[in-house]
């Protein structure tokens, strides 16, 4: 078997990147060619977190003496990646695979991509630099989710920070009063007072409209954990020193300011717990959603089958979706084909140059969505190759992602699924999987939020998070 088949071509391909490579069908590749040889290792994958909550994955690889031996340890290398960034851990427990436990290690201490995962997975969203440790057997799977939201009594504000713009709604009993949308800039703002005040501004401009302020709920990119923040992109910017002194209390200190119960999570989980809660006004179960934010970068949020909030990351932007070796670099990690440049503003702009649409290169991201919207709804050819890219590589992610979750319902989501392109990779991303993955065709229902849906659900949702007494 020659190795150009461990790197699978697409039956849909997109136009205006040739060289996809799906990681779902690489890793079935790699699976099935490994096992064709009659004496494939088992190897089990498990992380542990913190708080000692455990996740199992298995695989397979070539035997040792297999003349593709060679590709082992960047198939196991890249699903350790993925799973560190979906579901999270500090600890990798490694089962068959010992040849590769120290090269794993020393991939943390001095591989760039690999020394990202380690500061930001390891480091500051468990307190422990990543350890890969072997092990005769896994030990025993430990997590529990927990019900998180859909409390709509009282005057609430629920506020969403994002990349390019903060949001705030004031609330009472679940119907929204008033809602604002302010341009900010945080990504990459040093100083800390900057976030502060913006997110003050905008708890004091939703305050007028209430009576008084029963609770506080909110959403923003990154990691936190009981309200402290241990990684965010909205404060990439901020230097450890700062981090450390104004940013990492920054909720916690804000609900002393307001006096009132405060919760804010992970914004891609609020939007799966928004999607949950709009299915279920609407007579569906609204559970198992999986939630896809094709915004300033790529944001991901889990509902599971029972409507609770896992202890998974779901920080879909770093997890990688091409494993073509050549796959486009993230411009923040550096590392190859993750989501964020394939599902979000960045998709954009690193498709626009290919398509022959001629713009501003100095143009800001959400400047140049607006032209190939633009272009898009006046039926341009360009702008919909784009989109159809897009809609592909949605198709393929989708079936990846129902590798490592359950779920029932797509709710997608953020400015580049807004107009005629949105629907464009909805209806091409249906096409993919009816033709490659029926089965999970047939079983997945997308949930696109109506126009009151995307002004209102992510604040309410938000604004639901903090129980009341």
């Amino acid at each position: 078997m020659s190795e150009a088949n461990l790197l699978p071509e697409p039956k849909f391909l997109p136009e205006l990147h040739p060289t996809y490579r799906p990681a779902i069908l690489v890793n079935r590749a790699f699976e099935a060619a490994a096992r064709e040889t009659g004496s494939a290792v088992d190897v089990g994958i498990a992380l542990e977190q913190a708080d000692s909550s455990i996740f199992h994955h298995h695989t397979v690889l070539f035997p040792s003496t297999h003349e593709l031996e060679a590709n082992n340890f960047r198939h196991l290398e890249r699903m350790v990646k993925f799973l560190l960034w979906q579901r999270g851990g500090w600890k990798i427990h490694l089962s068959g695979a010992d040849a590769y436990t120290e090269r794993l290690q020393e991939y943390y201490r001095t591989n760039e991509f690999g020394k990202f995962d380690d500061d930001v997975i390891g480091l500051k969203n468990n307190g422990h630099s990543l350890e890969v440790v072997a092990c005769a057997e896994l030990p025993v799977e430990n997590s529990e989710a927990r019900p998180i939201g859909r409390h709509l009594e009282g005057c609430r504000i629920g506020f969403d920070l994002g990349g390019s713009d903060r949001k705030a709604a004031a609330v009472v009993d679940g119907e929204v009063k008033f809602s604002e949308e302010i341009v900010w800039d945080p990504y990459f703002e040093p100083n800390p007072d900057y976030h502060y005040e913006g997110i003050i501004d905008s708890l004091k401009r939703a305050a007028e409209h209430l009576p008084q302020v029963d609770a506080i709920g909110g959403s923003a990119a990154g990691c936190y954990s009981h309200n402290k923040v241990t990684w965010a992109s909205l404060f990439r910017g901020v230097g450890p020193a700062d981090f450390d002194a104004k940013v990492r209390d920054m909720f916690t200190r804000i609900a002393e300011e307001w006096n009132c119960p405060l919760e804010v999570i992970n914004d891609g989980e609020v939007t799966a717990l928004a999607g949950s809660m709009a299915l279920r006004k609407k007579g569906e179960s609204g559970n198992g959603v999986l939630g896809i934010a094709m915004g300033t970068s790529e944001g991901g949020g889990y509902v599971d089958m029972d409507g609770n909030i896992t202890t998974w990351l779901s920080e879909l932007a770093f997890a990688p979706v091409d494993l073509h070796p050549e796959a486009p670099a993230d411009e923040w990690s550096g590392d190859l084909g993750v989501g964020a440049q394939y599902f979000s503003q960045q998709a954009v702009a690193r498709l626009l140059p290919a398509s022959g649409i001629e713009y501003d290169a100095s143009l800001s991201m959400p400047e140049q969505l607006k032209i190939v919207q633009k272009l898009m709804e006046e039926g341009d050819e360009r702008a919909l190759r784009i989109y159809d890219a897009i809609g592909i590589y949605l198709g393929y992610t989708l079936a990846h992602y129902a590798e490592f979750y359950e779920f029932e319902y797509v709710l997608l989501l953020g400015r580049v699924t807004t107009g005629p392109g949105g629907e464009h990779i909805i209806a091409r991303s249906k096409e993919v999987m009816a033709a490659e993955f029926p089965e999970l065709a047939a079983r997945i229902k997308f949930h696109f939020p109506d126009e009151t849906e995307k002004r209102h659900g992510q604040a309410i949702a938000a604004a639901s998070l903090p129980k009341i007494g």
